[in-house]
């Protein structure tokens, strides 16, 4: 690159700055800080991640003749669920590829953090009348 280029464009919009010894140093603490950030929101994912894989969602539905259901248990039916056993998990964070709309037992991944992922136990069961 041109020396133009950084003294007449990024400089005066502010995406870059001069590499003296006061701009490396805070550059420097940003960086630490931005890593015990991320590392204290990392335990914090594997922590709550540890409480999930211990619970057991349980759902009963109206099953057809064939065991299939007239509905389906969706992320956000699992999000309402966990919310009611004092976890809030956003619905999004549910990797559940397709609704499920069987009964059985299944494993449903939640995506904590970016390197977390827990998975949660979810069954479903017949609706008795």
């Amino acid at each position: 690159m041109r020396p133009g280029y950084g003294r007449n464009y990024l400089l005066p919009r502010g995406l870059a700055v001069q590499a003296t010894v006061a701009n490396v140093k805070a550059i420097t603490k940003q960086r630490e800080a931005l890593l015990k950030k991320v590392a204290a929101d990392k335990s914090a994912a594997e922590g709550q991640a540890a409480l999930l894989q211990s619970l057991t969602l349980e759902f009963a539905r109206k099953v057809g003749e064939h065991g299939v259901l007239y509905g389906s248990v969706t992320s956000m039916d699992i999000a309402e669920a966990i919310g009611a056993k004092g976890f809030e998990i956003d619905r999004r964070k549910i990797q559940l590829s397709e609704p499920i709309k069987e009964v059985g037992d299944f494993e449903v991944p939640v995506k904590l953090h970016r390197e977390v992922t827990a998975n949660l136990k979810v069954v479903v069961v017949k609706e008795e009348a």
